[in-house]
């Protein structure tokens, strides 16, 4: 839909004229995912001042969708997020050396080419190896409530792994304490002394002679919780020697975030975003 401003008003004004009976929070949400142009620029600001003859359209796509980058493709991108899709083989966030480029990099280079001003934070990672969709916020604040605010902000996480032999359990739930070490490996325990609470769900989505693809869901969220769980019930992750596997099938990690879903900071709105797992992860699993 295109409209074409009859008198100066500020762009939350004009929209909630222009769009009879949509909420306030309706219309941030839409400004969010980058349906709103002004002058065929897509804006996420409510308060924009609009002037008589500027065009407004509404339901566009938005812009992001058309950015390439290299290992990184954007999802949603507002004032207070941006979430991406990952490609294995790529850091989160850089080592301390800084040399190597990562997600946060590469998406901090592209918001300052728009606006130098921008400042980009990271609240979760994904592992090197492990693909699909993570998120990242455009404040410090957001940065520090989210962290904060982790367990109720985010209301789903789900992963796609291939594992190692035949899980013969259609679902189940794992539960242990994960405790951290020097060398940098976590290792499970019944014993919570000292450790962190860990739960997640499974699903048995594929069998073949010699692995299972599984949709793996986290209750918790602790740092390689999938990889030392899959190790816990004799099923490692394929490709994740540190955690027990001897096979590397599609010669990388066999783990990918499927979906995320949180409470947008600003509407409210539980968005979710989802990322098929790549075509290697039938690989296993054609006869």
């Amino acid at each position: 839909m295109q409209f074409t401003v009859k008198k100066p008003a500020p762009l939350m004004d004009f929209l909630l004229e222009a769009l009879h009976g949509k909420s306030r929070t309706g219309v941030k949400a839409m400004l969010a995912r980058r349906l709103i142009s002004v002058d065929h620029e897509v804006t996420t600001k409510f308060n924009q001042s609009l002037a008589v003859g500027q065009i407004v359209t509404i339901g566009k796509k938005s812009a992001a969708e058309k950015v390439q980058l290299p290992g990184v493709k954007i999802l949603f991108d507002d004032d207070y997020v941006i979430v991406v899709e990952k490609a294995a083989g790529l850091l989160s966030v850089a080592s301390d050396s800084g040399k190597e480029k990562s997600a946060h990099s590469i998406l901090a280079t592209y918001l300052r080419r728009i606006d130098h001003r921008a400042r980009l934070f990271i609240v979760h990672r994904l592992d090197r190896d492990t693909s699909g969709v993570m998120m990242f916020v455009k404040s410090k604040e957001l940065q520090r409530d989210l962290r904060q605010n982790w367990q109720q902000t985010v209301t789903r996480r789900s992963y796609t792994v291939v594992v190692e032999g035949i899980v013969e359990k259609d679902s189940g739930t794992i539960r242990s304490w994960l405790h951290g070490t020097d060398s940098l490996r976590t290792y499970s325990d019944q014993n919570p002394q000292g450790g962190q609470r860990a739960i997640s769900h499974y699903k048995v989505l594929q069998r073949s002679t010699a692995f299972s693809l599984l949709e793996v869901e986290l209750e918790t969220g602790r740092k390689n919780q999938i990889r030392v769980h899959m190790q816990d019930i004799g099923h490692p992750v394929a490709g994740d020697e540190k955690y027990g596997a001897t096979t590397n099938p599609l010669r990388r990690l066999a783990l990918h975030a499927h979906v995320l879903a949180f409470q947008h900071p600003e509407s409210g709105e539980i968005m979710t975003f989802e990322s098929a797992p790549p075509a290697e992860f039938q690989r296993p699993f054609k006869t």
